[in-house]
């Protein structure tokens, strides 16, 4: 992959290569790798999967610990896996150990220097960049798909759409992410044999995004989404398995006119497009508008995006498909941005770990 002569993209990558190819026949993940770490200072798997995805650059004092447990085998003869102390280094391994330390060093410094020159940038990073396109973006249209006349100059195309918070969220940022690419949308009754081989991005549930629906049924995900027309506040995610059957379903405060949603249960799903595996499907979908935009926000608020990222590639590392369920919380009818790796966000995770 190329770095593109980023310097910190190439320490990212470097430190990525380490811990992933350093000992092909012994896999450290992440967790593995932190709990060593630890050792010396405490140190999350999510913590070093930022130092991996670029978002962050590892402290001067973090190297020499990493460089301590690349330079020998033996930090991973046994588990847990662990830090040899340096003194009972074998000569070679203190050389090692200098050369992979004096590598790193050079390398944050030029990462350090170059974001010092230059502001960051989305551009070309992160879950939502795609080497290809044209990207489509399918949402929800209310009622039964009939066509409707556009007699009033006035109205705009997309006052018959659902979830336009969503929608306008996630079209800026594909666009900030893909510059060169193209960015449609349609109504999922306006899609056309065409265009379901595009990269696919579908906003909202099975109620009024058929194309939702369709995506759903085509792919092995285990969850599917179920509505009470006449009680909504009944419906629900469900999860299927061999073992067990699980709902997750929003939850309200007050009664009548006072009754309102305080949190919603967002669903992140990604797969090969079962129509064109050489492209992506991608639900951003929730029980109401609120789990949708949540749903999108995980992926492009500027505080959580990196750390929601960086939960993606820790937890479904080598998975072509996989999804989220989650908490999102809804105060005082603002839409609050999930954090994955926050503490009973995520309600359920497939495939399993």
């Amino acid at each position: 992959m190329s770095t593109g002569g980023d310097p910190g993209r190439t320490l990212a990558e470097r430190l990525q290569s380490l811990r992933s190819s350093w000992a092909p026949e012994v896999k450290v993940s992440q967790v593995q790798l932190a709990k060593a770490l630890t050792e010396r200072k405490k140190t999350s798997a999510s913590l070093i999967s930022s130092w991996e995805n670029g978002t962050e650059l590892p402290p001067e004092e973090r190297i020499d610990a990493i460089a301590t447990f690349f330079c020998t085998r033996r930090s991973v003869e046994s588990s847990p896996y662990r830090l040899i102390d340096e003194r009972d280094l074998t000569a070679d391994e203190t050389t090692a150990r200098a050369r992979i330390a004096r590598e790193l060093r050079a390398l944050r410094e030029a990462a350090t220097t170059s974001k010092r020159a230059a502001p960051p940038t989305i551009v070309g990073h992160g879950p939502w960049f795609y080497e290809e396109g044209p990207i489509m973006i399918v949402c929800a249209e209310p009622g039964k798909g009939e066509p409707q006349l556009d007699i009033d100059p006035d109205r705009s195309k997309l006052s018959r759409l659902a979830d336009l918070d969503s929608l306008f969220e996630l079209h800026g940022h594909l666009r900030a992410v893909n510059p060169d690419l193209e960015v449609q949308w349609a109504s999922a009754w306006d899609m056309r044999e065409t265009d379901w081989t595009k990269h696919l991005v579908l906003l909202g549930g099975i109620d009024w995004n058929k194309a939702t629906q369709v995506a759903m049924r085509l792919t092995d995900v285990p969850v599917t989404q179920h509505s009470d027309d006449d009680d909504p506040s009944r419906g629900c995610f469900r999860v299927v398995t061999d073992d067990e059957t699980e709902s997750f379903t929003p939850a309200f405060e007050g009664e009548g006119e006072d009754r309102a949603l305080v949190e919603d249960v967002g669903h992140f799903f990604r797969a090969p497009n079962p129509l064109n595996r050489e492209k992506t499907i991608t639900v951003c979908n929730g029980m109401y508008g609120s789990g949708v935009y949540g749903a999108v926000r995980t992926l492009t608020h500027d505080v959580f995006r990196d750390k929601n990222a960086g939960y993606l590639t820790e937890r479904f590392a080598g998975k072509e498909a996989f999804s989220l369920l989650f908490r999102v919380q809804v105060l005082t009818g603002v839409v609050t941005t999930p954090d994955w790796t926050a503490p009973k966000t995520v309600l359920h995770a497939w495939p399993k770990a």
